[in-house]
């Protein structure tokens, strides 16, 4: 069975949702139909994408109060006249929005929870933080699936409420790239990070690793590509290290894939942040040995299923610096070793996330919620 989708977030698309687009992009018997409240100014966006508020008057007014009250008129207006097959939403606080819309429309909803979502925001404190549990409890209750991106990522949906038998673990996958890595027999940088500046990603330890390193008279060249709040922290930590660190900012795509390509090994430390945010999977980590990098990270949160100990990367203790210093120098003496798990990672990949292939996962998902009654959820 093939339908249509409606692919929702409230603000349609940021641009660091680029998996939202690739997912969506990759399917092959369902019609997608991006449908928001409003637009992001992002790359992102495209002329079909369909902005219930793009003429409304107070747009942002009406943003905010779907917001805050958990619910939205013109969406639920939407799938009256339309008639989508399944609403799927990405990240609880966008599905608490669409589930009283998608129930009283007689919709399916399918939800994907992702990481911030089930770890740290449930941890919120006070009234925000009850309100919000409430609302994610009821809407996992009500949702058709709850498709999580790594077993983590389940574990902690179930925790905050959902069935465990509407649970499905769904990996999104990426893009892979069209060309195989080039050669890297003088790469500009030894060691490379992807991601935003902010606590959950580790950058600190990294830093505090690579001068480890270069302390020890072991020469680092290191790329830290992304940006964020602690990136003026960063910068002062990075000036009083012996490594030689440099901060390239936000990046294109393409320009992202040619750092990676110009770079040995990938490091991105993940750890539970102050507030409880953890790593849900890591998009990151699969694009980095998509390009035959060699990986280097915490065992934390669902890192572990995007990363091979061992086989496609090395990863240490969460929180064991000594550990990760030790990983990432035992790579940069080894260009046999860094080169055999960068091979093994590029070609998991091509086993077992592309991104086509692993939608076909999601549109039998779509499929199974279609067959079931249309009273399928859980009050």
């Amino acid at each position: 069975m093939a339908g249509t989708v409606a692919v929702w977030k409230r603000s349609w698309l940021p641009a660091s949702e680029t998996f939202v687009r690739n997912q969506q992009d990759a399917l092959s018997e369902w019609t997608p139909v991006s449908l928001g409240l409003v637009g992001e100014p992002s790359p992102l966006a495209r002329e079909t994408d369909v902005l219930l508020l793009r003429r409304a008057r107070f747009r942002r007014l009406w943003l905010r109060l779907a917001s805050l009250i958990g619910w939205s008129w013109h969406l639920e207006r939407y799938l009256r006249a339309n008639r989508p097959d399944v609403l799927h939403a990405h990240f609880v606080p966008e599905a608490v929005v669409a589930s009283r819309a998608c129930a009283r429309a007689g919709v399916p909803l399918v939800v994907t929870v992702h990481g911030h979502d089930v770890t740290a925001a449930p941890r919120t404190p006070g009234l925000r933080g009850i309100r919000y549990r409430r609302r994610a409890r009821r809407m996992l209750r009500r949702a058709a699936r709850v498709v999580a991106v790594s077993e983590f990522t389940a574990r902690k949906a179930v925790e905050l409420g959902a069935a465990p038998d509407s649970v499905v673990v769904q990996p999104i996958g990426i893009p892979l790239p069209d060309d195989r890595p080039p050669s890297r027999l003088e790469p500009e940088w030894d060691v490379v990070f992807v991601g935003r500046l902010v606590e959950v990603k580790g950058v600190q330890d990294l830093v505090a690793a690579v001068g480890t390193l270069a302390a020890q008279g072991r020469p680092v060249r290191v790329a830290v590509v992304g940006d964020g709040p602690l990136r003026g922290e960063l910068e002062r930590q990075a000036a009083e290290s012996a490594a030689e660190i440099e901060f390239l900012g936000r990046l294109s795509p393409a320009d992202v894939r040619s750092v990676l390509r110009r770079s040995r090994i990938f490091c991105a430390p993940s750890r539970t942040a102050p507030d409880g945010a953890a790593e849900g999977f890591g998009m990151v980590y699969l694009e980095a040995a998509a390009e035959g990098l060699p990986v280097v990270a915490y065992a934390h949160g669902g890192v572990p299923e995007a990363v091979a100990d061992g086989r496609t990367g090395l990863l240490a203790a969460e929180g064991d610096r000594a550990g990760l210093t030790a990983h990432i120098g035992a790579l940069l003496e080894d260009e046999g070793r860094a080169r055999e798990l960068g091979e093994a990672g590029r070609a998991r990949i091509e086993r077992e996330f592309d991104v086509r292939t692993r939608t076909r996962g999601l549109e039998q998902i779509y499929a199974a919620v279609c067959a079931q009654p249309r009273d399928h959820g859980r009050k």
